[in-house]
């Protein structure tokens, strides 16, 4: 993959979930848009296929991953342009790296010069860039919507959440 960007920095001041770093999905990703929220929960299920991908199910893993990818950011874009988010070239740009990042996964993988550990390894990368991603980029989305929508701020109940 070409994107040698690091992921968003974080405030250390912040409070963190002790599961922050996981690899699974938690109420303590929720940033209070439900569609949002839905695609996010899916996007971990289809990043850890890459992760445990083998040679064997490598191609189909990073099918699964394309498909979604594609459905998820071309929903978020979409909600970013038809409600004039003011946020959204970053967000949008954020979106079409990663895509890119699909393409030229795919490109290798059908030349035979991809395998499991490529993916593994974007796997990785995605679980490091998303955390960021989410709490910066969707969280203000996700907040923009419920605005449009409801009229006021997001509201989130999270279960069994330890903070630090």
């Amino acid at each position: 993959m070409s994107d040698t960007r690091k992921p968003l920095p974080r405030d250390p001041n912040a409070p963190v979930a002790e599961s922050d770093t996981s690899f699974l999905w938690s109420d303590a990703r929720l940033l209070g848009y439900q569609p949002m929220d839905d695609v996010h929960k899916e996007f971990y299920a289809v990043t850890l296929e890459l992760l445990v991908c083998t040679d064997e199910t490598a191609g189909a893993a990073l099918e699964s991953f394309a498909k979604h990818a594609e459905s998820h950011f071309g929903q978020e874009d979409e909600w970013m342009r038809t409600t004039d988010f003011p946020a959204r070239d970053c967000h949008i740009e954020e979106h079409a790296a990663v895509l890119e990042s699909v393409r030229e996964a795919r490109e290798l993988l059908s030349r035979g010069i991809g395998n499991a550990a490529m993916l593994q390894d974007f796997g990785a990368y995605l679980f490091s860039w998303f955390p960021g991603h989410a709490d910066y980029l969707d969280s203000a989305l996700a907040a923009w919507m419920v605005k449009r929508k409801m009229g006021g701020k997001p509201v989130v109940l999270r279960r069994d959440i330890n903070l630090r």
